[in-house]
């Protein structure tokens, strides 16, 4: 019975931290208000994909911020 007083608590930080662990742009206005831009199925180099802004359009953000 004493393990359920830690086991709760694990729990609740776990669940806390999946509820926002999807980070990356999902659209255009997302990814605009990211300082990225969108581009069709690949990046150019000083850019690395950070997101989707549409099925073939990806979100595009700069490797050194």
């Amino acid at each position: 019975m004493r393990i359920l007083y830690l086991l709760f608590p694990l729990f609740l930080l776990l669940a806390q931290g999946a509820a926002g662990s999807s980070l990356a742009p999902g659209n255009k206005a997302q990814c605009h208000r990211e300082n990225g831009f969108c581009a069709i199925l690949k990046c150019p180099f000083p850019y690395v994909i950070s997101g989707r802004c549409s099925k073939f359009l990806f979100c595009c953000k700069r490797i050194w911020g």
